[in-house]
């Protein structure tokens, strides 16, 4: 009896020692769990700050760009798709169907002061080679054509038909940039 109490005391000792070890890896394996959770929370609760950061400079962004909407000016054929550009936009003009006999060139003038402009380009047109066509550009600075700062392009600027009959358009170059087109407009004299 004394070695079956014995054998019986060394199993109940053998399953206590089982169950503690048991209790010893089902609560490493839940902390384990635990902490992975954790610290998937932490790297999503991260990844959520980092979005929404992202998100307000997207917005901020949206409040200088996308360009206004489109408020096409009309003389004879010829439309220019805004009133007002920010530097760094394109200045977009579409020539409707010409005459035949509609010859000519569209001198875009910059503002030199308020009375005096000078010509920043010419696009010549002629109805009996293209009826139609589409061009744009946009505004830059340059040395070699003394436009050394944004203040030589900031302004109202006229839109010239010549040798023709139709009146001129104007639109305006303000003092903000398309984003991320500052480093364009360095003084370049």
């Amino acid at each position: 009896d004394f070695y079956r109490k014995q054998s019986s005391l060394e199993k109940m000792k053998k399953e206590k020692i089982s169950v503690v070890i048991g209790a010893v890896v089902a609560v490493t394996i839940i902390s384990i769990i635990f902490l992975q959770m954790y610290s998937i929370n932490e790297i999503n609760d991260k990844e959520s700050i980092i979005k929404e950061d992202i998100k307000e400079e997207i917005e901020e962004t949206k409040i200088t760009f996308p360009p206004s909407e489109r408020d096409w000016q009309t003389s004879g054929p010829f439309e220019i798709d805004r009133s007002q550009y920010l530097l760094g936009e394109n200045i977009f003009i579409r020539i409707n169907p010409l005459a035949p006999n509609e010859k000519g060139q569209i001198a875009f003038m910059r503002p030199l002061n308020d009375t005096h402009y000078s010509v920043y380009i010419t696009i010549p047109f002629n109805g009996s080679e293209k009826d139609t066509f589409n061009q744009y550009f946009k505004p830059a600075l340059s040395s070699a054509r003394k436009i050394c700062t944004i203040n030589d392009l900031i302004g109202d600027w006229a839109v010239v038909f010549q040798e023709t009959n139709y009146e001129n358009l104007s639109f305006e170059i303000i003092d903000k940039f398309v984003p991320g087109d500052e480093v364009h407009y360095e003084d370049v004299c």
